[in-house]
């Protein structure tokens, strides 16, 4: 027995919806300030049992904010619980730093200016080799 197939044709409905369907290329970070945390902190901790849940449907937050916040202020982290900048932490700058980068720069000038005079040194002790004049020679010179 073969049964005659039936065609339903859906006609497609246009709803509008409020929500926008396109995706953000980077979704964004939610930040909470530290008075909304305490605030929420404060009506969770006055609810009777399940009005916790309805909080946390109205406000768009999930049960691990509260135990988060909750852990943060047991442990009297006031800090903790306004906005952190994230990433590396910089690294406090040393006061000597601009001292030692200054002496650096200053020795190196210094010792371009020694090998110039030296070679002046040289080229007048040449000079006078091939002049014939006999320069006077400072014991406490030390160049022979």
């Amino acid at each position: 027995m073969v049964m005659p197939s039936t065609k339903v044709t859906a006609h497609p409905i246009a709803v509008e919806s409020p929500v926008d369907p396109e995706v953000l290329e980077k979704p964004e970070r939610r930040h909470f300030t530290a008075e909304y945390k305490l605030r929420i902190l404060q009506e969770t901790d006055s609810c009777e049992a399940g009005q916790v849940g309805a909080i946390l449907r109205r406000e768009g937050l999930y049960s691990s904010h509260l135990s988060c916040w909750r852990r943060q202020r047991q442990q009297g982290q006031i800090t903790a619980l306004s906005e952190q900048q994230r990433g590396r932490k910089s690294k406090p700058v040393n006061p000597l730093v601009a001292e030692v980068a200054r002496l650096q720069r200053e020795n190196q000038r210094l010792l371009q200016r020694m090998e110039q005079l030296e070679l002046l040194v040289d080229i007048q002790k040449k000079t006078s080799m091939i002049l014939g004049i006999t320069l006077a020679m400072n014991e406490s010179d030390g160049n022979g």
